[in-house]
């Protein structure tokens, strides 16, 4: 008896094909996904880009056409997590820079509401920013948010509870 190839499919429904059409459909709201998280667009397209490739290679043992997205977010946070990690680690070995002050167009630009959301959004614990950009920017469920983080749905309103609450108080605070 001949063994399946490692590059078969399980399913003949289920192909390389379907993978590209995934990659066009949802490749730009995963990069946004990646950007929020890393707030900085190479390293999200680099992060979706590995998150793809993770998924070519596993693709013979997804077994269900609807976990695939679903594998790729959770690829792509733990992507994002992992960068995290790693510049956390440089900036402690990394000597301070002297700083003079923010230029005038700084300034300006810091004043933005749009600015304002995002560095607020920055400064939540891990979890809660996960949950409130998968919940308000890519408008998913409670129950797929649960699904991409591995988490409980109870514990996503919890999070997104409190990760609303704290940007509230930080927005007003301003």
């Amino acid at each position: 008896m001949e063994r399946p190839s490692a590059v078969t499919p399980l399913s003949s429904s289920w192909d390389r094909g379907d993978l590209r059409r995934l990659y066009e459909q949802h490749r730009l709201s995963l990069v946004r996904l990646a950007s929020l998280l890393l707030h900085d667009p190479v390293d999200a397209e680099e992060v979706v880009q590995d998150a793809f490739v993770q998924a070519h290679l596993a693709w013979a043992r997804l077994r269900d056409p609807a976990k695939a997205l679903p594998y790729l977010r959770s690829a792509v946070l733990n992507g994002a997590r992992s960068r995290l990690r790693h510049r956390k680690v440089v900036e402690r070995f990394r000597p301070a820079a002297a700083t003079v002050g923010p230029s005038p167009e700084a300034a300006l630009e810091a004043g933005d509401e749009r600015q304002r959301m995002i560095a607020a959004l920055r400064t939540l614990p891990d979890r809660q920013r996960e949950c409130l950009v998968l919940r308000y920017y890519l408008d998913l469920s409670e129950a797929e948010i649960a699904a991409t983080l591995g988490i409980s749905a109870g514990s996503v309103k919890t999070h997104s509870h409190r990760g609303v609450a704290a940007l509230a108080a930080k927005l007003e605070a301003r």
